[in-house]
């Protein structure tokens, strides 16, 4: 899409900093010297136009007592429209998408910790009616990160702090914490004080609905606020996870080495199984094809690797957020 200066620096201020304050849209327009209301505008036709899917939070899954794993499967191309709306309608699946690969259907599932997850996931592998499947629970985290920029100069570039080993222990919430995540969780208004229906909604003062808000985030447990962008509409029509077969003494070097990359919005270690060795996955966006293989390539020289592939996207069934009840 052919985006204005103004549109561009918007979105990479809306992925990147949103202000959780009284009055966000005027905190921004602040920052970019326009009125609050042009701020709501250009958001409107942002989402209009596909940019912006929506401003709300992204959780920390574990904290909220779920856990998630990364699903792969082979499925005929008659069944594929079929699995489309299966994964659509199904609330625990957040992304999904169709790959160039003979494991050509690949979505990430949430379930509750109580939940048996490889019970849910034999049911809807039947449902499909998918020739195999496999999950991929992962190991340790290096980045999860999901920022667009569209400015290439002078664009924000929020800090990697979401590194580590995946914490599945659930986080000591309140009572009240709980029902501001449960609130919290829709796409902003886009109103001169969304948060005070929110917090009106919940008969709480406003001011203390966004001084938990923030104590979320600082605990963890919310891991940002902000914009998803739909990244082929911003630009981004290259769009690959890459994975590869890395030696254990190497996995550290080299997902850290992918973390510090911008084109990378997502790396993790991930177990491996019978149908699938390779072991650390980077999802790589780039403007085109060609510049997806490139970073992978130069990774793979850097570091002394081999064995890997790349699953570009070819179809996205689904992309949206998972709403955690707690």
């Amino acid at each position: 899409m052919n985006l204005r200066s103004i549109d561009k620096r918007l979105v990479d201020l809306l992925q990147a900093e949103f202000p959780l304050t009284r009055h966000p849209y005027a905190d921004i327009g602040a920052v970019l010297g326009i009125s609050e209301e042009e701020v709501i505008s250009l958001i409107a036709q942002l989402k209009a136009d596909g940019v912006v899917r929506q401003i709300g939070p992204v959780f920390n899954a574990g904290s909220l007592g779920y856990k998630t794993t990364l699903v792969a499967m082979r499925v005929g191309e008659k069944q594929i429209d079929k699995a489309a709306q299966i994964i659509i309608k199904h609330p625990g699946i957040s992304h999904g998408y169709e790959r160039d690969n003979y494991f050509n259907l690949w979505f990430t599932l949430a379930t509750s910790v109580v939940d048996d997850t490889e019970a849910e996931l034999s049911r809807l592998a039947e449902e499909i009616g998918a020739e195999a499947f496999f999950s991929l629970p992962a190991v340790k985290l290096f980045k999860l990160r999901a920022h667009f920029a569209l400015e290439e100069k002078g664009h924000i570039e929020p800090p990697n702090n979401h590194s580590g080993t995946i914490h599945k222990q659930e986080a000591r919430l309140s009572p009240a914490d709980r029902v501001v995540i449960n609130e919290l969780q829709q796409d902003l208004p886009l109103v001169l004080h969304p948060f005070a229906e929110m917090s009106s909604r919940l008969g709480m003062d406003e001011d203390e609905f966004l001084s938990r808000c923030r104590s979320l985030r600082k605990r963890g447990v919310m891991r940002r606020f902000g914009a998803a962008v739909n990244h082929r509409k911003a630009g981004f029509m290259g769009n690959a996870m890459t994975c590869w077969a890395v030696p254990a003494g190497k996995i550290e070097a080299t997902g850290q080495k992918l973390a510090s990359l911008k084109q990378v919005s997502h790396c993790y270690e991930r177990k491996t199984n019978p149908l699938w060795h390779y072991n650390l996955f980077a999802m790589i966006h780039g403007r085109s094809k060609e510049s997806c293989r490139d970073i992978a390539d130069k990774v793979s020289a850097e570091v002394g690797l081999s064995d890997s592939v790349m699953l570009f996207s070819t179809r996205e069934l689904k992309k949206t957020r998972i709403k955690y009840l707690v």
